[in-house]
């Protein structure tokens, strides 16, 4: 059974009340229980902090006993060299997940500081990312099908 850990960064504990009209109104704890529900095969594990240090922590924790990463570092993602650093330092393959499309957003979001240290990104599909990220990690370095 695969572990991943779901990363959140800050202000994403407000999920379901700051600004619903750009990322809903349900709660982050609400959906992952559904995630578990979801992916029995997996071994989901959630983590959310306001602290970048946390965050960094809990990459070097889990970096080279889990399979796999999924991370929303909110606004750390446009300004944090430390935790794209982090995620260089361990072997656990990442995907960056945002909620919003951060490209139609603030030209400061537009950049990312974890982008090139993931296997990729997802952005602007809400909620919806997550599931998707969990479903590349799950079927990572599975064979490939072969049409004959």
């Amino acid at each position: 059974m695969k572990k991943i850990l779901i990363l959140n960064g800050p202000n994403l504990n407000l999920l379901g009340k700051r600004e619903p009209s750009i990322y809903g109104s349900q709660s982050f704890e609400d959906y992952f229980e559904l995630l578990i529900k979801t992916f029995p095969e997996a071994e989901l594990h959630y983590f959310q902090s306001n602290h970048e240090g946390e965050l960094l922590d809990k990459i070097h924790d889990t970096g080279f006993s889990f399979d796999g990463l999924v991370i929303n570092a909110g606004a750390f993602t446009h300004t944090s060299v430390a935790l794209a650093d982090a995620l260089s330092a361990v072997p656990m393959p990442a995907v960056e997940v945002h909620i919003s499309n951060i490209h139609k957003r603030e030209a400061f979001r537009h950049h990312s500081f974890l982008s090139s240290r993931c296997h990729g990104m997802i952005c602007g599909l809400g909620l919806q990312g997550y599931d998707l990220a969990i479903r590349y990690l799950l079927n990572l370095n599975a064979k490939p099908v072969t049409i004959t």
